[in-house]
């Protein structure tokens, strides 16, 4: 099905318009990618943001023929045509439905970065997003800083006060709730119970050890409990992935090298993540650096190394778990694992290994619940709606705990069953893991 440009989006003509094509089509999604997309249309109905506008533009289909417009320059990156792309989640949901292989992810990946490099957002989130993604994430001594601080601001009555102000709740809603100690990684390894099956590498990340340290030690017992060594390199730093997603590949490309370079050194034999963006990304690593000649054939080592720690656990397989948790529970789908690594039946195996635990399946539990990295502070609408949804799907079950594999899911979730005054507990799946072996002193 051919797609119309936007009636609101001009043709541009002339050689201004051909010099711009040309400058843009270097900058923007390879050809090869693009013009895979035959416009069947089954990405519609799993696309979050079309089910909730029903706008073509809103679409990945609708996205990709804009995408097409702008490379031969019959569309140019205008106000309307970026809002259309800012609002796309990136949760890849297109790509697992789509019978042509569009690699979708990629495509609005290279649309973010020619977006930033072609148009001038705002100065004061231009200031903010470079602040965040160069001189923040790369550094994790800084985001231990920044964390304390924070950390002591929530703990101090000024938080308290300060939610008070118009306009300020919303804001001071979207910071996580930071955890009373930080998970920080170290030069000796985790050793591990029992006899030694494997070792490997545990990534960190940026948010979770701050946001959810108690999930990183929770990791960390549940694979010594299973027979691995666990390095937790000191010399890692972010994976990368809020950098490719806002537009800035260049810093991403950085924080992979020196990812790639802290986890081959450790001589492991599988890179283990329990947040499902970061390991969506680092196995992509191969294609962020497929045109740099001294990384290019490491990072395609580093990207066959990475597994989410689900996906391990399963695959050992694990040790089942003796201790008892009579708990109703329902399991959200991460985007970016079911959709990007393709992996749903791991989580909920493990689920189904604890004794007691009854799984519920939820309504839509792999449509995206809003989280989306930075999306729920730059596009806190949208963020919003999918956020009340998800919350609904979770009620509906009735369901005590709900259990998911992404720190961000875990925060939106948290932050909307809050707002719902709902008592409903949000873990990791291997935070239950963890107290069903802790509960018969087998962590």
């Amino acid at each position: 099905m051919a797609i119309s440009p936007h009636p609101n989006l001009p043709p541009q003509r002339g050689e201004g318009a051909s010099k711009l094509g040309t400058i843009l089509q270097a900058l923007g999604p390879r050809e090869e990618d693009l013009y895979k997309c035959v416009h069947c249309g089954l990405c519609l109905n799993v696309c979050p943001t079309y089910l909730e506008t029903g706008l073509e533009t809103e679409s990945p289909r609708g996205r990709i023929a804009l995408m097409k417009g702008v490379r031969e320059s019959r569309v140019g990156l205008t106000p309307r045509v970026v809002g259309h792309m800012e609002l796309c989640l990136q949760c890849r949901a297109c790509e697992a439905v789509c019978p042509s292989g569009v690699p979708f992810g990629r495509l609005m990946e290279a649309t973010r970065e020619q977006i930033v490099q072609q148009r001038k957002a705002p100065w004061l989130r231009r200031a903010i997003l470079r602040f965040v993604f160069r001189h923040l994430l790369p550094h994790p001594g800084r985001l231990r800083f920044l964390g304390n601080l924070l950390r002591l601001y929530q703990r101090s009555p000024l938080w308290w006060l300060v939610q008070r102000l118009p306009g300020i709740q919303r804001l001071q809603g979207q910071i996580p709730s930071l955890s009373s100690s930080f998970f920080r990684p170290r030069v000796e390894p985790f050793q591990p119970q029992g006899s030694k099956k494997m070792r490997v590498g545990l990534l960190s990340g940026c948010v979770m050890p701050m946001a959810q340290a108690a999930t990183m030690e929770a990791a960390v017992r549940v694979l010594t409990r299973n027979g691995c060594q666990v390095v937790a390199p000191p010399s890692q730093t972010c994976c990368g992935a809020l950098n490719i997603h806002g537009g800035d590949g260049v810093g991403a490309q950085r924080m992979a090298r020196r990812n790639i370079d802290a986890f081959l050194d450790a001589g492991v034999e599988a890179v283990v993540v329990a947040s499902a963006g970061c390991g969506s990304t680092m196995k992509e690593y191969a294609h962020l650096l497929r045109d740099d000649p001294a990384y290019a054939d490491k990072a395609k080592r580093m990207s066959a190394l990475v597994v989410d720690i689900t996906e391990l656990l399963a695959r050992l397989p694990l040790t089942p778990p003796h201790g008892r948790l009579p708990l109703r529970v329902t399991y959200q789908d991460p985007c970016h694992l079911a959709h990007a690594q393709r992996i749903t039946a791991a989580p909920r195996q493990l689920l189904r290994a604890i004794p007691g635990v009854e799984l519920v399946e939820m309504e839509n539990a792999s449509r995206c619940c809003g989280a989306a990295g930075l999306y729920s502070a730059l596009q806190p609408q949208m963020s919003r709606q999918l956020g009340e949804h998800k919350v609904d799907a979770v009620l509906a079950t009735e369901a005590q705990v709900v259990a998911t594999a992404n720190p961000g899911c875990m925060m939106q979730l948290q932050a909307w069953l809050r707002r719902a005054g709902s008592g409903v507990r949000v873990c990791h799946v291997v935070e239950l893991l963890d107290e069903a072996y802790r509960q018969v002193g087998e962590g």
